[in-house]
C-alpha cells in the first residue's frame, strides 16, 4: 500500500479548499472598499457630498449642486437689480 493517509488527504484538501475561501474573501473586502472609494470621490466630485467635514452651513452648501445652483440663481437676480438700478 501507499504511505498517504485518508487522513493526510483530507487535511491537504481542507487547508487548499480554505486557502481559496480566505482569497475570494480578501478579494471581495477588496473589491468593496474599491467600489465605495469610488463612489466617495463621484459623490464628491458632482456635489452630492460636501469636500470637507462640514455638513451645514455656507462651506457645505458651496459645494453642492443645489447651492452652486442657488448661487448663480442670486447673482444673475443682483446683476439684473444692478443693470436696471433696482434696490
Amino acid at each position: 500500500m501507499s504511505d498517504i493517509s485518508l487522513s493526510s488527504i483530507v487535511s491537504s484538501t481542507t487547508a487548499a479548499v480554505g486557502k481559496q475561501v480566505s482569497n475570494l474573501n480578501n478579494a471581495a473586502n477588496a473589491t468593496g472598499a474599491s467600489f465605495a472609494n469610488a463612489l466617495n470621490k463621484v459623490e464628491t466630485a458632482i456635489g452630492v457630498k460636501p469636500k470637507t467635514g462640514f455638513t451645514a452651513g455656507p462651506t457645505y452648501e458651496a459645494n453642492t449642486i443645489a447651492g452652486q445652483t442657488k448661487t448663480a440663481f442670486n447673482n444673475t437676480i443682483n446683476a439684473t437689480k444692478a443693470a436696471l438700478h433696482i434696490k
